[in-house]
């Protein structure tokens, strides 16, 4: 499978005037989270809640600033997600696309909403 990238919409729900950040980012099944640049965070005027430590691609584990929340926007989906503050590009995990109802379509190399649920995000509750 190739590299997925999209474009998301991102807000601070807590700022009603606060402009929403359009950006480009990268798909990643084999993250958990949603992570963004300090740049987009300040942008957003994103609220430290805590730290947590992560283990990167690297195998190196980190102290990692944890913000929110987050309004993600990706077509007609949206969700309340945390993320974490770090490196130079938007990385979208397995956590926030679940809460979406997105699946990834290898063969071209996209991300869609969930076929077997067109109009509204599913989870599952039990």
């Amino acid at each position: 499978m190739g590299l997925i990238h999209t474009t998301i919409t991102l807000s601070t729900p807590k700022y009603d005037s606060m402009q929403q950040i359009t950006t480009k980012v990268f798909v990643d099944t084999g993250a958990l989270h949603l992570c963004i640049p300090e740049h987009i965070a300040l942008q957003l005027n994103l609220t430290t809640l805590l730290s947590r430590e992560a283990t990167l691609a690297d195998g190196n584990r980190y102290k990692i600033h944890y913000a929110g929340s987050v309004l993600v926007q990706f077509e007609t989906r949206r969700a309340f997600v945390g993320a974490m503050i770090l490196g130079d590009d938007v990385l979208l995990g397995i956590i926030p696309m679940e809460d979406l109802d997105f699946v990834t379509h290898p063969a071209s190399q996209s991300l869609r909403i969930n076929p077997d649920s067109p109009n509204m995000a599913m989870s599952w509750v039990k």
